[in-house]
C-alpha cells in the first residue's frame, strides 16, 4: 500500500517538475520568437527533459536519495513525506505560474526529515547550498558580460546581427534550448526519484526511465503558464541572446550534475535572462514586479518545503501534536504580520497621494 502511494506521489510530483522545468529550458527559444508555436516549444522540452533523466540523472539521484541524510532513515513513508511536501510546494508556485527550484524543494523536504530525526550531513548540505547561490551567480555574470559584448557589436556594424543571421541564429537557438531541457531532465529526475530510491523502493537505471517519463508528460500537458512567465514577461530576448542564456544555462547545469550536485536550473536560467536584461536595461529591469515576487518565491520555498515534511514527521509518527500546533501558529502569525505589513503600504501610499491631492 505505502508502495503504490509513494510512487503515484512521486510520479504527481514529475509532472509538475516537467510544468516549472519548460520554463527554464524552452521558455527562452519561445519568448524570443524562435519557436513561434507554443506546442512545439513543450514537445522538444518533453523530448530533451527525458533523454536528459535517461542517459545522465543517476549521479544527482545518488545525492538526493543518501547524500543528504542517512539512507537508513529514508524509509517507504519518509519517502511520501518528502515527496508530498515537496510536490505540494512546487504545485502551488505552477498555479501562480512561478517557476521554482524544484532542487531547493525537494533538499528543503529532505533536510526537514533529517532535522526530525537529528540526523543531517550539514557538510554536503553546506556545499550543496553554496552551489545554489555561486552558479546563478556565474550564470548572470556571463549572460551580463556577453550582453554587453552583443550590443557593442550591434553598434558597431550597420544593421542588427539577430536580422543579419536570423536564420542560422534561430536554428542555434532551438538546439541550445533542447540541451538546456536535457540538463533540466539530467538534473532534476533525482527529485522524484532519489527518495524511492534511498527507500529501495526502485532501482536508478529503471527509476530514471520511468522519472524522465512522467517529467516530460509534466513539461507538455501543464509547462505552458510557467514558459510564459520566463519567456516574456521577464525580458524580452533577441535570437543572439536567446543564445547567450540557453547555451550557458545548459552548460553549468550539466556540469554540476556530472558532480551529482542538485541546482536550481530555473534560477540559473532566470539569472541568465535577467544579466542580458541588465546589461540592455540596467536598472530598470529589477523593478518589475514579477522579479521581485520570483525572488520572494525562492527564498521562503525551501524553508517551507522543511516546515511541512518535519511536520508531518511529528505529527504521524511521533503524534507530537504541539510541535505541529506551534508550525501551524508561526505559519499563521506570519500570514498576519505580511498582510498588516502589506494594509499598512497600502495606507501610507493612500495617505500621501490624498495630500498631494489637496497641496494641488
Amino acid at each position: 500500500m505505502y508502495i503504490v502511494i509513494s510512487l503515484i506521489v512521486a510520479f504527481f510530483f514529475a509532472m509538475n517538475m516537467g510544468a516549472s522545468g519548460a520554463a527554464a529550458s524552452m521558455g527562452v527559444a519561445y519568448g524570443s520568437g524562435a519557436v513561434a508555436n507554443k506546442r512545439i516549444a513543450l514537445l522538444l522540452c518533453s523530448i530533451g527533459v527525458f533523454l536528459g533523466a535517461a542517459i545522465g540523472g543517476e549521479a544527482v539521484v545518488k545525492t538526493i536519495g543518501t547524500g543528504i541524510v542517512p539512507s537508513s532513515i529514508i524509509t517507504i513513508q519518509m519517502a511520501i513525506i518528502i515527496l508530498s511536501s515537496a510536490a505540494f510546494t512546487l504545485f502551488i508556485a505552477n498555479m501562480i505560474g512561478i517557476p521554482l527550484s524544484t532542487s531547493e524543494v525537494t533538499v528543503g523536504s529532505v533536510v526537514g526529515v533529517g532535522i526530525a530525526f537529528q540526523s543531517v550531513y550539514f557538510h554536503k548540505l553546506l556545499v550543496i547550498v553554496s552551489f545554489w547561490i555561486i552558479i546563478p551567480i556565474i550564470a548572470f555574470s556571463l549572460t551580463f558580460v556577453a550582453g554587453l559584448i552583443i550590443s557593442k557589436i550591434n553598434r558597431s556594424r550597420k544593421g542588427n546581427l539577430n536580422v543579419r543571421w536570423k536564420k542560422p541564429l534561430t536554428i542555434l537557438l532551438i538546439i541550445t534550448g533542447f540541451f538546456e531541457a536535457f540538463s533540466a531532465g539530467m538534473n532534476n529526475v533525482s527529485n522524484a526519484i532519489g527518495p524511492l530510491v534511498g527507500a529501495g523502493i526502485i532501482s536508478i537505471s529503471f527509476g530514471t526511465l520511468i522519472g524522465g517519463f512522467f517529467i516530460s508528460l509534466g513539461a507538455f500537458l501543464l509547462g505552458g503558464k510557467v514558459m510564459e512567465t520566463n519567456g516574456k514577461k521577464i525580458t524580452t530576448l533577441s535570437l543572439l541572446e536567446g543564445c547567450t542564456v540557453s547555451g550557458f544555462g545548459a552548460g553549468l547545469v550539466i556540469i554540476a550534475s556530472l558532480f551529482g550536485l542538485p541546482i536550481p536550473i530555473t534560477q540559473v536560467t532566470t539569472a541568465g535572462i535577467l544579466g542580458i536584461g541588465a546589461a540592455d536595461k540596467g536598472l530598470l529591469l529589477w523593478q518589475k514586479g514579477i522579479i521581485k515576487r520570483m525572488l520572494k518565491v525562492w527564498l521562503v520555498s525551501p524553508v517551507f518545503s522543511l516546515v511541512i515534511s518535519y511536520g508531518l514527521v511529528k505529527l504521524f509518527f511521533e503524534a507530537d501534536f504541539y510541535t505541529v500546533v506551534a508550525i501551524g501558529s508561526v505559519f499563521l502569525a506570519t500570514i498576519g504580520t505580511m498582510s498588516l505589513i502589506s494594509s499598512m503600504k497600502k495606507e501610507r501610499k493612500a495617505t500621501i497621494t490624498a495630500k498631494g491631492k489637496k497641496v494641488m
